[in-house]
């Protein structure tokens, strides 16, 4: 009989290093787990099909263009004209919505970076104007950050971020992190 499968984390030790602070974390790193994410396209003539389901369903306004937008643990993220990735921090199904939804939460993994520091060193690996008056709560972008495609949105204004990337980068992003972060204080914690 074969074993059930079991979600993993994408970090692992002897490749995602952990990291504690010598003095006051300046940064600090998480891996989100037990994430669903969904990316979610709109059929074409559809779209307020798909609006008017997932106000139903979540109580969300889609955001037109790069921003987030949640409602208790769901939270529907700009990935360009009639796309969107679907976060929720339980077992939400988005497959019911009038739209092509593919399942990625085994395809990426999110890393949450906050810290009084967060801003700036996020700053030292993407080409994204973070300063709060250019990016705050809510705004997103498709980026980024030492060659490797991400996801970014800021969550609050402490500044707290989260980064979506593809599985297969996850190590070496967080790598890429704990290093633009040493010489901040870094705090580095994950499920693996």
């Amino acid at each position: 009989m074969a074993e059930p499968l079991v979600a993993r984390s994408a970090f692992r030790p002897h490749v995602a290093p952990l990291a504690s602070p010598t003095g006051v974390a300046g940064v600090t790193l998480r891996e989100a787990e037990g994430l669903t994410l969904a990316s979610v396209a709109a059929f074409r003539g559809r779209e307020a099909e798909l609006a008017d389901a997932v106000r139903a369903a979540y109580g969300i306004e889609l955001p037109a263009g790069p921003k987030r937008v949640a409602s208790g643990d769901v939270a529907f993220v700009g990935a360009g004209p009639g796309k969107w990735l679907a976060v929720s921090s339980g077992a939400t199904d988005f497959a019911g919505l009038p739209a092509a939804v593919a399942d990625q939460s085994d395809g990426r993994t999110v890393v949450r970076v906050s810290g009084p520091r967060a801003r700036e060193t996020l700053a030292t690996l993407t080409a994204i104007d973070l300063h709060p008056r250019a990016f705050g709560v809510g705004d997103a972008a498709l980026t980024h950050a030492a060659s490797i495609s991400i996801h970014l949105w800021q969550v609050v204004d402490a500044p707290t971020y989260e980064i979506a990337v593809f599985r297969t980068f996850a190590a070496t992003f967080w790598r890429w992190m704990v290093e633009a972060a040493q010489s901040r204080g870094v705090e580095a914690r994950h499920g693996g």
